[in-house]
């Protein structure tokens, strides 16, 4: 039912585009010079909505329009690189509110002195990861440091990972000889948000070595469940992307997702822009990018991946 809602959500603006085509040919062929004021308008808004609904197509991937998970974890840089995927969660969390979208914090680690080692957030609503796919890869930071003293410039980075939630059955086989399970106890710095008993979940995947974690649920049980689904998503993944690199790599054009590979720097200081490398689009906005001004940089990729 989920899939059906989705289908006509999308086939039912197409088919209110149509009709107005049409009502619009019919109003032309009368030839009446007191329509032609509301036709003209009636086409310019036409145009808006045809170029939007265009763009729109091009998430047409086998899971654009399918939830997202998000996660969010510190490189080099210390304490900086800590702040810097805080900032990061602070940035998605802010774009997803921006949009309606639901969103929940599956689990997330401290930094050492401040920020966050990682996080994994859920992501709920139409394209989540048809958009977020244009995020996955390294972050660069450069700025003044608030953690040194000397106020130097420092350059942090992060990785951002982001795979299609997707609901229901997932077609593949974990063994679960293959699973190392581990318990812990869930919650904040402390009062009603710490849990007695330890209801958190860690499932990592010996193959692999994926670690997946889980801590927003209310029991063991519940959570374990949502990691395992949550380990499939991203299984489902990583054999999509390596089919991709594969085909890239057959193409000429394959690039490794690495750590010297960043996607998008983001320079506050001796200057202000946030650019990404390969698109080149490129702001000076940078207060409204961290605010979750992020749509610009999707929408930069989208039409970049098209034209590959």
């Amino acid at each position: 039912m989920q899939r059906q809602a989705k289908l006509r959500n999308e086939i039912t603006p197409w088919n209110q585009i149509s009709k107005r085509i049409i009502d619009a040919l019919e109003l032309a062929s009368l030839d009446d010079d007191e329509l032609l004021s509301d036709l003209t308008q009636e086409v310019e808004t036409l145009v808006r909505d045809v170029e939007r609904m265009a763009f729109r197509a091009m998430l047409s991937g086998e899971y654009d329009n399918e939830d997202a998970i998000l996660a969010i974890h510190a490189g080099a840089g210390g304490v900086d690189a800590q702040d810097w995927a805080e900032m990061l969660l602070r940035m998605y969390l802010r774009w997803a509110d921006q949009r309606g979208y639901k969103v929940e914090i599956e689990e997330q680690t401290p930094g050492d002195e401040a920020g966050l080692k990682s996080a994994t957030v859920s992501i709920k609503g139409d394209f989540v990861y048809g958009y977020l796919q244009a995020e996955a890869g390294v972050h660069r930071l450069v700025r003044i440091s608030p953690f040194n003293a000397a106020g130097k410039r420092q350059t942090s980075f992060a990785l951002i990972e982001a795979w299609p939630d997707i609901q229901g059955d997932i077609d593949i086989d974990i063994d679960m000889k293959d699973l190392q399970i581990d318990t812990f106890r869930a919650g904040g710095a402390g009062g009603q948000h710490v849990q007695k008993n330890d209801t958190a979940v860690r499932i990592t995947h010996l193959p692999t070595g994926i670690v997946v974690s889980c801590q927003n649920q209310r029991s063991q049980l519940q959570n374990k469940t949502r990691a395992i689904q949550v380990l499939k998503s991203r299984l489902l993944e990583i054999e999509r992307q390596k089919q991709e690199d594969e085909f890239s790599e057959l193409k000429g054009d394959h690039v490794s997702a690495e750590w010297g590979n960043q996607i998008r720097s983001y320079v506050l200081q001796p200057y202000q822009m946030v650019k990404d490398l390969r698109t080149n689009y490129e702001t000076s906005q940078t207060s409204k990018v961290l605010d979750g001004d992020l749509d610009a940089f999707m929408e930069a990729y989208l039409k970049f991946k098209v034209g590959q």
